[in-house]
């Protein structure tokens, strides 16, 4: 959500930024809150002028009835009460103009960063830098699912039978594996100096609605029946949420945490070979970074954090690059946001594997983050970036290591959390 003061000083400016979202038809609603916003200071000088009037005349009464003017001092009394309730009928008036402002603002896209590229949609992000050479062997690899299972490393037949479309069992070494590049990218970002946490795995809806707009809420959210709480699709949610309504030391930031979770997303299977594996599935493990910070470092923090990301993958011998989201692309909290995404030698093309974002003051300022500064209150910069999210980093690894026998080399940086395993091969 942006600041109101940017719709009254320069509506223009947000109008443009709608335009290079490409959601015209959010035009109008700018105009809308400025005039909504115009009639709220209205009523709200009327409230102040009828209140000071008010006031006037109750020290009056007290001056009447000394004088024994009866009469007056309760024609006074009617005139006081005729203007309390017209303030009543006008601060009524003024809540239901605020939720409507509200309301609108929520819609508002945030002001996106000068250097995002203009574009529709994903199909024109920019790629900014290659890391690692991408490598296709002279030897066939295989679907990742098949690799898995013939190391009977999943059971998609079990989990299809016990929860349905888009789960999986994770068996053996591979399930290890996966357990594996996690605690790795815990212990990483942990020797970065971010704190360790496991958060809740459910939220309040007033949560979600703080860290994302109502339309991704929609898309991925499961909802708990019968109770305000919400499945996490990522702790990015309940770790910005932790900070709800709070007012920060300015001593205690920037703010550097990294979360494991698991992840609960509708999202639906892709066609054909794909829904055979873990490309998409509804349930899946991540380990997350957030920082919250003063404005003016949430840039540096951003190169910094989705960098930690690619060094991580080319520990794990996956060649990597880093996409940068258009406009069309951007949530609409975001500022600013790029992809990472690993090589596949099977498909000869990147697939994304990791996004780092900066909000700016949007989530600060539905959720109330504040920091007590010399200049007064205001509101900080909030950043997420996915250090690992398996499966799809676990099938980078796959993919990348596979050897021509049919196993699985092990990067050097994962075998001390596999018990010191080289490879993993079919018993």
């Amino acid at each position: 959500m942006i600041d109101i003061k940017l719709i009254r000083e320069d509506k223009d400016l947000v109008k443009e930024n709608i335009k290079k979202k490409f959601q015209d038809e959010k035009l109008p609603i700018v105009d809308e809150v400025y005039e909504m916003d115009k009639k709220v200071r209205e009523v709200q000088t009327k409230c102040d002028n009828l209140k000071a009037d008010k006031n006037k005349k109750s020290g009056e009464i007290g001056k009447l009835m000394k004088d024994k003017k009866i009469d007056e001092a309760n024609a006074v009394k009617k005139e006081i009460e005729a203007i309390g309730n017209e303030i009543k009928e006008l601060e009524e008036e003024q809540t239901t103009l605020q939720k409507e402002i509200k309301e609108r603002m929520m819609v508002i896209p945030n002001i996106i960063d000068k250097s995002v590229p203009i574009g529709k949609d994903d199909t024109e992000n920019v790629e900014v830098e290659r890391f690692g050479e991408p490598v296709v062997p002279d030897y066939e690899i295989p679907y990742h699912a098949d690799i898995i299972n013939k190391l009977n490393g999943m059971d998609k037949d079990a989990a299809g039978r016990t929860s349905g479309e888009g789960f999986y069992y994770l068996l053996g070494d591979i399930a290890r594996l996966h357990e594996a590049m996690l605690a790795y990218a815990r212990d990483y970002m942990i020797d970065k100096g971010f704190t360790y946490a496991i958060p809740p795995f459910m939220i309040h809806s007033d949560v979600v609605t703080g860290v994302m707009s109502f339309p991704e809420m929609e898309a991925m959210m499961y909802k708990i029946e019968g109770e305000d709480l919400y499945l996490i699709g990522t702790s990015e949610h309940s770790m910005i949420g932790k900070f709800k309504d709070q007012i920060l030391k300015k001593e205690d930031l920037p703010v550097r945490m990294t979360s494991y979770s698991p992840c609960f997303r509708k999202e639906g299977g892709s066609h054909g070979l794909e829904e055979r594996g873990l490309y998409r599935v509804h349930q899946f493990e991540k380990q997350e970074m957030i920082v919250i910070c003063e404005p003016e470092e949430s840039m540096d923090y951003y190169e910094k954090m989705w960098r930690y990301t690619v060094e991580i993958f080319r520990n794990f011998d996956i060649p990597v690059r880093q996409l940068e989201c258009c406009s069309g692309d951007l949530a609409d909290l975001k500022v600013k946001s790029c992809d990472i995404e690993a090589w596949s030698p099977r498909q000869q093309k990147y697939f994304e594997v990791g996004s780092c974002s900066n909000l700016g003051d949007a989530q600060a300022r539905r959720l109330g983050i504040r920091v007590k500064g010399e200049k007064g209150t205001y509101y900080l910069h909030t950043l997420n970036n996915t250090v690992v999210a398996s499966p799809r980093g676990l099938i980078a690894l796959i993919e990348n290591n596979y050897q021509e026998d049919g196993s699985i080399k092990i990067p050097k940086v994962l075998q001390p959390y596999m018990g010191g395993k080289e490879k993993i091969e079919k018993k």
